[in-house]
């Protein structure tokens, strides 16, 4: 009895020393496998670079790079502006991929804003402002970072009223003394095409005033909301509320200062940063 208890014992002890032992084999092929795949991707092998790190990924399922290899290089075959059908659902494959990263690290930048930027690539604007607004409204997420959902998210909007507002049907332009031009804005033809910029541009006012709160030093949010002020004074000249346009002028020229005195001084930071590094002694 003794003897068999033995016997199995050291069977067992074989058995986890070789499992650890593949094991350990397994992730020095894995390693080779990515280093195979980041030497495709530079030579812009795309797909071989894809075969190498799904390689990896069977035989070191535990590996944190392999999923992102993954993702990446299927990304690096979707081809920008094309709007075939085969290359909206290459994009669509590495949105899944970068799901898959996500679902283990949710703090993920990169699987994030690859995400954002592969759904404004193929156009899909819903799910991107979907995609954006999660982040926004996320309270876990860093306060900056939400700011600059919220920020993007607002310039979609502005763009959404400036496409209508710009149209040249919309607007006339007088030569004045001195050559001044001056531009007038008229209400569009369809009701329709002005209720869509006003729903835009309160939306995006919202936007903006929940980044700024979020993060009061934040550039591009001060820039949007002075932008999103304009659109919404010349949807007030088309609606002919000119005391609505002349408080909204107020509030943009306020919005203007603010983000010339954020601009000054994110210039002077990186002129700072610029002279510091310069100034460093260069590592051997």
């Amino acid at each position: 009895m003794k003897l068999s208890q033995t016997r199995i014992a050291i069977t067992l002890a074989i058995l986890v020393v070789t499992t650890s032992g593949c094991g350990l084999i397994n992730r020095v092929r894995a390693k080779n496998q990515l280093n195979e795949a980041a030497q495709a991707y530079h030579e812009g092998h795309f797909e071989e670079a894809e075969q190498h790190s799904r390689k990896a990924l069977e035989l070191d399922p535990d590996s944190k790079t392999a999923p992102l290899f993954i993702a990446r290089t299927i990304h690096a075959q979707f081809r920008p502006g094309v709007q075939a059908p085969e290359n909206i659902a290459k994009a669509n494959e590495a949105i899944q991929a970068y799901q898959k990263i996500l679902e283990k690290d949710p703090k993920n930048e990169e699987a994030f804003k690859a995400i954002a930027y592969l759904y404004g690539a193929i156009k899909d604007d819903d799910k991107l402002r979907a995609w954006l607004s999660s982040r926004a409204n996320d309270a876990s997420v860093d306060p900056e970072k939400r700011a600059e959902a919220y920020t993007i998210l607002a310039s979609k909007d502005w763009d959404c009223s400036f496409k209508i507002s710009e149209l040249p049907s919309n607007k006339s332009t007088a030569m004045g003394p001195g050559n001044h031009a001056t531009v007038t804005y008229k209400k569009p033809q369809q009701q329709k095409d002005f209720d869509t910029a006003q729903a835009c541009v309160k939306r995006g006012l919202e936007e903006v005033e929940n980044a700024i709160k979020l993060d009061p030093n934040n550039e591009s949010a001060w820039s949007y909301k002075t932008n999103l002020l304009l659109e919404a004074e010349k949807l007030a000249e088309m609606d002919g509320k000119m005391d609505q346009k002349t408080q909204l002028d107020k509030q943009r020229e306020e919005a203007q200062k603010r983000t010339s005195v954020l601009s000054e001084a994110n210039q002077k930071k990186k002129q700072e940063e610029e002279a510091k590094k310069a100034a460093s002694p260069a590592k051997k």
